[in-house]
This record gives structure tokens, C-alpha cells and sequence, in this order.
């Protein structure tokens, strides 16, 4: 005979894959001709099986039927029978003479569904066997129903945990004529872009900035347009303002009729990687374009120098020293940039007020006949994390000194705070100014015509933007140059 714990585990495979074959019955009563009358009257329409031994309530059946003996016999357990079968509607039927009495009679409505007097028509019983199979049956499809859904639910729940928890943003969108509202968006989005659940309903063009390419995003909306997937390299803002590199993909999802009831969209910021492909860009053209150029001067001017030392005039010397120079120069530019772009944040805040204050007064010793002005707010230590910014105002500040032919250049470095959580640096020069193309490559990328001769520039611009900030430059030629270099600090918050 099967367990109390298989008794329940029979009821459930009846309900999920028994559904729709023919009912038990279980007659647990003497043998006899009451028993033999049973089962003929009711053999054609259920599947029949006979016990007296009361574990065979254990076992799994439709409903059960007693005569007053196994009634006495096992009507204790049929209490702890219902109890396992709590989800189900199991039948117990008594059949008992017509002028029973006593307390077999008294007890039986309280532990039974149904009394049946005999004798009884066999048209009755069957009709009332079957209205109690009728509710079992209902009994079951609903049970499977909540197992099913609870099933879905878990499933449901178990999805919803993995794009909760994913490590990249994920967002869902309803299709529309214009906007795409947010009807969903993930912790990691949350922590990539600092929007929230505040932002449902809202299309996510919200991510969009000034310097957002409008290539990019009439790509994005032709896509949704057309119901396609695509993937690009956006810039983005973050809620703080702060601009990161997203690799945004963007795909359909549709219902088995094939139309798009939502977009789905998965974020990444890959900022370290594209200022990484333009450093290799950059690196790439300078060591084989400017090197090259070089060492073609100095094979040139070896050449001559030849010539000049037979005439005792070699002035082409100088010309190799300083294009040697040149290329020393350039190649330890190269050592710094991978070097400080190269570096981890350590999260460690450094008081710029004091570090600005001691590079000033490095750059008075180096430069003599240079003027060095130092602005910063009063009584604020301008507390900032971005990795390697005092490289980079060090780096505008050497070349504002540099590259001025003036006998006694000027430098003025500004430093305030244009709003909460963020610092901004401006380094002003009287010099001749730089050149548009060496600014232009900035926003447009370097090609073989149009490139920065000069390394630092790129530095700076690099960054500036790894801490999420804007680098500008102001010029005109023979008027000076201002460079802006705005930073979040880092503070909580900012």
C-alpha cells in the first residue's frame, strides 16, 4: 500500500496528468452481495478497486465508499486522509441500511460527504457518486491551475531576478508612435545613470546630451521604427551630468502572433574602452607618422652636415639636437599618457588648493621670467578624485609657458565651483594661441590630414573625460588661450 506522503503525491499526478481518464472509486467494504451490486451498477462509468484493510485509505482515489463496518473500521482516519489531500476535494460516501441507528448514524455527517440509505435505485446513486467525481474533477483543475500559476509566478520572479540583479542596465519599453515610455528598469541601470524608477513612463531619450551624436540616435529610432535590433556606441549623461560611453543594444520582443508588445535595451559603459581606441589611435599616428617624419629630418640633415663640416659650418648640428630632442620629447609623452591613463582610481581625495600652490611655485622656479596668477575660492580646500587632473593642469600650464614666445609670458589659473559637486580649472595664456586643427580633432577624431601636433592636448582631453567631466579650449591666434577643465569631485552625492 502506498504512504500517507505518496497518498498526496498521487492526488497531484492525478490532477496533472491523469485529467480526463477514468475516475477510481474505492469500495472499502466487506465482500458480499451489497459490494457485488456496487460494483456492477457503477463498473461502466469509473475504474473500481476493493480494500477492507484501512491503510488502503492511503492510497489514491476519486472517492471512497463505506458501509457501516469499514465505516467503524476507519473512519478515524479519514479526517487525517482530507488533510492531505487539503488542496483537493476528496469524497467519502456511507452507505447505511435505512433504519440504521446508533453511533455510526450520529457520526456520519460529520466525517463523510454524502449518507446513502439502502436500499437505493441505481440511477440515484450513480447520479450522486457522480456529482461528488464532478467535484473532485473541478477540484483538480483547479489545483492544477494554482500549481501552474504559481509555477509561472516563480518563473516570472526567477526572470525578474536575473534582470534585477544582471550586470548590465536593462530596460523595457512600450512601442509608440514617438516615445517608447519605460514600463521597467534594473538596479544596474539605476547605478550606471543614477535614474530610477521615478523615470517610468518617460521615453529614455532622456540620457541624451548636447554632444550626443544626432547620427546615433536617428539610427536608434530608425531601428524602432522599422521593429529591427540595433547596437551603437552612444554618448550619454548621467544624472549627475557627467557623460559616459554606452554600448546600447535595442531589440524587439514580440507575442506569437509576431507583433512588438515591448522593447528590450541593455546598457553598458564602455567609456574606458573608446578613450582606450583613441589613445591607440592617436599612439598609432604618432609613432608612424611623426617618428617617421622626424628621423626623415634627421637622415636629411645628416646629409648636410657633411657638407658643412668640409666648409666649417655646421649649424645643421643644432637642427639634430633639437630633433632629436623632439623625439625624445614625444616618446616620453607617450610613457606619461599610458601611464596615467593607465592608472586605477584609488577613490583617495586630494586637496587641490594646496597641490596648486605647490605646483605655482614649481613653475615659478622653472620659469623665472614667467608671471604665475593662482585664483581659488576662498576658504574651500576643492577636494577632488579624478585620477591624474593635476597631470593634466600641470600639462596646460608647461604648455602655456612653452609654446609663448614672449620674453616674459603670463599664466593665470582660475579655480571655482559652478555648482555643486563639481570644480572647474582655467588656464589663461597671452600666447599666439593654438591652431583650429589641433582643437577640431577633438570632437572629430585624428585622420592622416588632420591630427594635433601636440600630445599634451590630447592628455588633457583624455583626462578629463575618463572622470566624466568637459575639456574646452578658447583661442585665437595672437590673442591667447584658455583652457576650461570642469570635473565632478567625487564627493558624496556629486
Amino acid at each position: 500500500m502506498a504512504s500517507g506522503s505518496d497518498a498526496v503525491d498521487g492526488d497531484a499526478v492525478r490532477g496533472a496528468e491523469d485529467h480526463g481518464s477514468e475516475p477510481s472509486l474505492l469500495l472499502f467494504m466487506r465482500p458480499g452481495r451489497d459490494r457485488e451490486l456496487l460494483v456492477e451498477a457503477l463498473c461502466d462509468r469509473y475504474r473500481i478497486e476493493t480494500a477492507t484493510d484501512p491503510t488502503a485509505l492511503e492510497s489514491a482515489f476519486d472517492c471512497c465508499l463505506l458501509d457501516a463496518a469499514g465505516f467503524e473500521r476507519a473512519g478515524d482516519r479519514i479526517e487525517s486522509r482530507r488533510e492531505r489531500s487539503a488542496s483537493t476535494f476528496l469524497p467519502f460516501v456511507l452507505l447505511i441500511p435505512e433504519d440504521a441507528t446508533g453511533p455510526t448514524a450520529e457520526r456520519a455527517w460529520d466525517a463523510v460527504d454524502d449518507v446513502v440509505d439502502l436500499p437505493v435505485k441505481r440511477a440515484e446513486l450513480s447520479a450522486r457518486v457522480a456529482n461528488l467525481i464532478e467535484r473532485r474533477e473541478t477540484s483538480l483543475r483547479l489545483a492544477e491551475r494554482e500549481r501552474r500559476l504559481a509555477e509561472t509566478v516563480e518563473d516570472l520572479r526567477l526572470k525578474e531576478r536575473a534582470m534585477d540583479e544582471a550586470p548590465v542596465g536593462i530596460t523595457l519599453a512600450e512601442p509608440g508612435d514617438e516615445d517608447n515610455p519605460l514600463t521597467y528598469v534594473n538596479a544596474e541601470f539605476e547605478d550606471l545613470t543614477g535614474y530610477g524608477s521615478e523615470m517610468l513612463g518617460e521615453d529614455c531619450r532622456f540620457l541624451q546630451g548636447e554632444e550626443t551624436a544626432t547620427e546615433t540616435t536617428a539610427r536608434i529610432r530608425a531601428a524602432i521604427r522599422a521593429e529591427e535590433p540595433v547596437s551603437v556606441d552612444v554618448l550619454n549623461y548621467r544624472r549627475n551630468d557627467r557623460k559616459f560611453w554606452n554600448r546600447l543594444t535595442v531589440a524587439p520582443i514580440r507575442d506569437e502572433e509576431g507583433t512588438v508588445t515591448n522593447y528590450v535595451g541593455f546598457q553598458m559603459d564602455i567609456t574606458d574602452r573608446k578613450i582606450r581606441e583613441r589613445r591607440l589611435e592617436v599612439m598609432n599616428r604618432v609613432l608612424n607618422h611623426n617618428l617617421r617624419n622626424k628621423m626623415n629630418l634627421i637622415e636629411g640633415y645628416v646629409d648636410l652636415l657633411r657638407e658643412e663640416i668640409d666648409d666649417g659650418e655646421p649649424q645643421s648640428v643644432d637642427v639634430i639636437e633639437r630633433t632629436a630632442d623632439d623625439l625624445m620629447g614625444i616618446a616620453e609623452k607617450v610613457r606619461q599618457i599610458d601611464h596615467t591613463l593607465s592608472s586605477e582610481p584609488s577613490g583617495t581625495a586630494i586637496a587641490l588648493r594646496d597641490r596648486l600652490s605647490e605646483l605655482v611655485g614649481t613653475f615659478e622656479d622653472r620659469y623665472p621670467n614667467a608671471t604665475f596668477e593662482l585664483s581659488l575660492p576662498a576658504d574651500d580646500p576643492v577636494e577632488v578624485v579624478a585620477v591624474g587632473l593635476l597631470t593634466a593642469i600641470e600639462e596646460g600650464i608647461e604648455n602655456a609657458v612653452k609654446h609663448n614666445d614672449a620674453p616674459t609670458p603670463s599664466v593665470e589659473i582660475r579655480v571655482d565651483r559652478p555648482e555643486p559637486g563639481w570644480v572647474a580649472i582655467e588656464i589663461e595664456d597671452d600666447g599666439p594661441g593654438i591652431p583650429d586643427h589641433e582643437t577640431t580633432v577633438l570632437r572629430h577624431g585624428e585622420t592622416a590630414v588632420t591630427h594635433a601636433e601636440r600630445l599634451g592636448i590630447w592628455l588633457m582631453y583624455w583626462i578629463v573625460n575618463r572622470a566624466g567631466g568637459d575639456f574646452a579650449v578658447s583661442t585665437d591666434e595672437g590673442e591667447g588661450t584658455t583652457l576650461r577643465l570642469s570635473v565632478p569631485t567625487g564627493e558624496p552625492g556629486s
